[in-house]
């Protein structure tokens, strides 16, 4: 298989059974839109002794948003917040283009790194990791890609 299908294959997969998927009562969250194309993911989070110690995701929008909040959920969970923020700018990086996925750091969130290749979709992929940082920082209003 190469990367290009487990690209689709791990897209398709979490768009369809998203994992974290659903509110978290109690727990801090700030909601992310994406006006130009309307997808609004918003994300839970409860820390526990400076990690996360839990963190799920609602909303709606495209694939990639969805899968990307799925597995973002998945591999921060137990990080602290400055590990958090480290995986957020590497996660950045390697959607933009900027770097090579580094798969020890990201997990199964390297595979995303297609999305480098849909300059216009990097802001989907990167929509849950913008409400999951404002979340964190306590930050209440609705964070914006644009």
């Amino acid at each position: 298989m190469d990367l290009r299908d487990l690209y689709q294959e791990v897209i398709l997969d979490h768009n369809k059974r998203p994992r974290n998927f659903g509110t978290l009562e109690g727990a801090s969250h700030s909601t992310g839109h994406n006006p130009m194309c309307g997808d609004r993911v918003s994300v839970y989070v409860r820390m526990d002794q400076g990690k996360v110690g839990d963190v799920r995701f609602s909303g709606t929008g495209c694939a990639i948003s969805k899968a990307s909040a799925s597995l973002m959920t998945d591999a921060v969970t137990g990080k602290s917040s400055d590990e958090v923020r480290t995986m957020f700018l590497m996660f950045q990086d390697v959607v933009t283009g900027r770097a090579e996925p580094d798969e020890e750091q990201l997990g199964k969130l390297a595979v995303l790194a297609g999305v480098s290749e849909y300059p216009s979709r990097v802001k989907c992929a990167m929509l849950a990791w913008h409400a999951l940082q404002a979340a964190i920082e306590g930050a209440a209003e609705i964070v914006s890609t644009e």
